[in-house]
């Protein structure tokens, strides 16, 4: 026979933690409220009953919370519509109830409340979903643009690489030749030299007694 602990949660703890929970989200208040209210109520923490409607507990009334908030805000809104006595229809349309004669109203329920909630809702979570759509295009046709202009960098970068490297190797090729002709004309400005000179000695020539004299 398996053996059941003693802080296990039972389907009645976890019925009494959505019921609850449910109630301060629909009236506005608090979760951590709604959790010290079924901690009272079946004898455990707060801390503990946040931990079991979010880590169990939430995740099957994910349908029934979306729409406690949407009655939430159906009361927010009624709450701040006037409600004067004297307040009279505008354009054919009687002036909005309040939330007290709306439940009053003996074809209002609290069902059709939430039906009006639930389509509200919907209504503004696919418009909120196209308008997300549109963004998610908007980025995606950026996002191929902005690729489309790197692949276009990056090619230009490519060509401008290469003809730094034609350049660079036609440098290399222009200052070897200059070089070169340096050499060139520096051996040729000695033999010059050296020619002068020998010219220079034969226009001399020696008589016998060992001296110079100038050839005519």
């Amino acid at each position: 026979m398996t053996a059941v602990r003693q802080d296990a949660w039972s389907a009645e703890d976890d019925l009494i933690l959505a019921e609850v929970t449910l109630r301060h989200i629909r009236e506005g208040s608090t979760q951590l409220t709604a959790f010290e209210e079924v901690g009272e109520r079946i004898g455990r923490t707060a801390a503990a009953c946040g931990f079991r409607w979010n880590s169990c507990v939430r995740k099957r009334y994910e349908s029934a919370i979306q729409v406690a908030k949407a009655q939430r805000q159906k009361r927010n809104y009624l709450k701040k519509q006037p409600h004067s006595p004297g307040n009279v229809a505008i354009a054919g349309l009687a002036a909005p109830e309040t939330e007290e004669n709306l439940y009053k109203n003996e074809n209002f329920s609290e069902e059709s409340l939430s039906i009006d909630a639930v389509i509200r809702f919907l209504k503004n979570w696919k418009g909120s979903l196209q308008d997300n759509g549109r963004q998610l295009r908007m980025l995606e046709k950026q996002l191929q643009e902005k690729e489309q202009e790197l692949a276009m960098l990056r090619e230009e970068n490519e060509r401008l690489s290469h003809q730094v490297n034609e350049v660079q190797t036609d440098y290399r090729v222009v200052n070897d030749d200059y070089k070169a002709l340096i050499q060139i004309m520096d051996r040729a400005r000695r033999l010059a030299f050296l020619n002068e000179e020998e010219e220079e000695k034969s226009k001399f020539k020696m008589d016998a007694n060992g001296n110079l004299e100038r050839m005519e």
